[in-house]
């Protein structure tokens, strides 16, 4: 890919502007920070020589903007399908299906949600050049709804509202037995095992806080529908949660201890090739107007088609069905 290149010249009505501002103005979306981080670097050239990151412009002063060509793992277009619940020029609301990585990463360099938004979108310039737009994560195996961000501006906003636990995140999960009492919360710190590292542990050396709500939406003894709430996003918290309390989520490869269903449940099930966890509603203000919006998914045709042989099979509606409850 060749380098990308810009120019402007200084008109009566932008002289004296400092350089960053005279730029926040011409490039939508682009952060004062990395717009000085480009002065520094030699990026942005004032009639061809570098300059300071004060510099005051003048009347028909060249300002040319080259940017070096991406590194070759920048992630690139791929025509990848997605359903897109929500889109505007700031943010995008994804219902992403399980299988599907949020970005590139150790061994994998496409195939990625961040490959299919380039595909649709074109080349995103909000937040880490290496997963750009991407504001949360969901686990590679778990659907549902999911935030991207547009542009540097949404993607900082956004990222706060995460950061500040201002987000609703409301996941479905069937899990193996029935939690009891029937709601609560799971408060126990998290972090990277100290045996493996590819798994995530309460007796981490070093943890993080973790905090989980869950309510148990329907019981049919052997297996429980959950709603779960999070305040907060650490990676694979539900499933180690959920594990922790005795209860791992149904499917779940990684932390399920080997736990099988019962065989009446085996016969009648399609075989479930992934964890039963699926990201159900996710809240959030706008970046730009401020106006609270919330967004659903229904759970996909694999987790319906199994919930579905999981209540015919027991023979009941449910053992107990308190209906919806606001977790957060």
């Amino acid at each position: 890919m060749s380098e990308k290149r810009e120019i402007w010249i200084i008109t009566p009505d932008s002289v004296r502007m400092r350089l960053d501002q005279f730029l926040i103005s011409r490039i939508p979306g682009e952060s004062r920070s990395q717009i000085q981080n480009w002065i520094r670097k030699g990026y942005l050239l004032v009639n061809g020589e570098k300059i300071k990151t004060g510099h005051l412009t003048r009347l028909n002063d060249r300002i040319e903007l080259r940017l070096p060509s991406p590194p070759p793992d920048t992630p690139f277009a791929e025509d990848i399908p997605l359903d897109i619940l929500y889109e505007d020029s700031d943010l995008a609301v994804i219902n992403k299906p399980a299988g599907l990585v949020c970005h590139t990463g150790a061994g994998v360099r496409s195939g990625t949600l961040v490959n299919a938004l380039f595909h649709r979108m074109g080349p995103i310039e909000a937040g880490d050049p290496q997963r750009p737009g991407i504001v949360h994560r969901l686990d590679k195996l778990t659907s549902g709804v999911m935030l991207v961000a547009k542009n540097n501006q949404a993607h900082r906003k956004l990222s706060q509202q995460f950061k500040n636990r201002e987000v609703r995140k409301e996941y479905l999960a069937l899990v193996h037995g029935s939690p009891s009492p029937p709601s609560g919360t799971i408060d126990v710190p998290l972090g990277r095992d100290p045996h493996d590292r590819k798994k995530i542990s309460p007796r981490a050396r070093r943890t993080r806080s973790a905090v989980t709500h869950y309510h148990v939406r329907r019981s049919y003894g052997a297996v429980s529908l959950l709603e779960i709430g999070i305040e907060t996003g650490r990676t694979h918290q539900i499933r180690v949660h959920l594990a922790h309390k005795g209860h791992p989520v149904v499917g779940d490869p990684v932390y399920g201890s080997g736990r099988n269903l019962p065989a009446s449940l085996l016969k009648a099930a399609p075989r479930l090739q992934r964890p039963f966890l699926h990201s159900h509603i996710l809240g959030f203000h706008h970046p730009s107007s401020g106006k609270e919006l919330l967004f659903t998914a229904s759970l996909p045709e694999e987790l319906q088609q199994f919930l579905d042989a999981v209540d015919s099979a027991s023979g009941t509606s449910g053992l107990l069905d308190s209906g919806r409850s606001r977790l957060l």
